[in-house]
């Protein structure tokens, strides 16, 4: 038979009030008696049970994540990064994909919230905030992160999206681009974000851009590369070909210099390339690819201490908004001779 708790506290000559504290980690068991414990669930090799522990507590001890896309890297580094600190408090982290459509994230929302998730951390592709709005009215505690809403008053983690847009665009200005453009994602909080830093960083170097060197495209994450791709080469059929680009994120920018290298160009001597997200194998690449760092694990970390702090302290008075500083890590993509005028 599996070991139980009563076993445990029989065993030591504890109390199984004791023995579940040491489970929860609790501040007021001493290191000695906690040791014990530990030694002793191991030799018994004994494992909680979840389920009736959730019917105690009304806990599952389980949080769910909402990602518009498993494939890109960034969502992976910060679900890894939520997971480490939810993983020390005894959490367990439940990942789900919409593939970036709306009515699939209402479906895993849904699903997550029948298996009793203590908390929902989303990164949304919703066009409203009515699914929020209901979260609210249930009480169901929630984290958005990287993409927000205006008219949403809401605990959120990201990134300053309009500095993510300025500090890239700036940085092609500066290594001499003249013809700037930009592949943007789909109507969502941060290809908007990102598209109104570009316009904002050629305002302030006193440049323009013409209508047709700003995409914004539909797929943003899932399928980036690919219309990352299409995008350069329609651009790379212009009369004036951009001689800069700035894609909102990292694998949108591989697309656009897969599509650069095609046509016979250099990367970064004719077209110079930024994307976003700094995924760990961008230094690896054919082009080491410039890019902006979202810094994605202190995104997660600090959804995960958010998420944890809604369901130890309760609901705060005031939504949380954690808004971190984005940093440009520059590599062979954009390191070009500056070009004077």
């Amino acid at each position: 038979m599996a070991a139980r708790l009563k076993d445990i506290a029989r065993d030591l000559n504890l109390s199984v009030v004791t023995i579940s504290k040491v489970l929860r980690d609790h501040p007021d068991i001493s290191t000695e008696t906690r040791e014990r414990v530990l030694k002793r669930m191991k030799e018994l090799n004994y494992r909680p049970n979840l389920a009736a522990r959730a019917l105690v507590t009304g806990r599952s001890y389980i949080a769910g994540l909402v990602v518009p896309d498993l494939v890109h890297p960034f969502f992976g580094q910060v679900a890894k990064a939520i997971s480490s600190v939810l993983r020390k408090k005894g959490y367990s982290l439940v990942l789900s994909s919409s593939e970036d459509d709306p009515e699939l994230e209402q479906q895993e929302i849904d699903q997550l919230l029948a298996r009793r998730v203590d908390v929902l951390i989303v990164a949304s592709t919703q066009s409203t905030v009515e699914t929020f709005r209901r979260l609210e009215e249930q009480k169901i505690p929630y984290v958005l992160i990287d993409r927000k809403f205006d008219e949403l008053t809401a605990n959120f983690v990201g990134v300053d999206d309009e500095a993510v847009g300025a500090l890239a665009t700036s940085h092609l200005v500066e290594v001499g681009c003249r013809r700037i453009a930009h592949i943007g994602g789909p109507k969502v909080s941060t290809a908007i974000g990102r598209a109104d830093g570009f316009r904002l960083a050629l305002r302030a170097n006193r440049m323009s851009t013409p209508a047709e060197y700003v995409v914004m495209r539909e797929h943003g994450d899932d399928a980036g590369d690919a219309s990352g791709y299409e995008a350069m080469k329609r651009m790379l059929a212009l009369k004036q070909k951009p001689d800069g680009v700035f894609c909102y994120n990292d694998p949108t920018a591989m697309g656009a210099m897969k599509a650069v290298l095609e046509a016979s160009l250099r990367v970064p001597e004719d077209v110079a390339v930024v994307g976003c997200g700094n995924v760990a194998y961008a230094d690896f690449l054919r082009v080491p690819l410039t890019s902006v760092d979202q810094q994605s694990d202190a995104i997660g970390d600090r959804t995960a201490r958010l998420a944890l702090g809604l369901l130890e302290g309760g609901a705060p008075a005031k939504a949380k908004m954690v808004l971190l500083e984005p940093k440009l890590v520059v590599r062979a993509s954009t390191m070009r001779h500056k070009r004077a005028g």
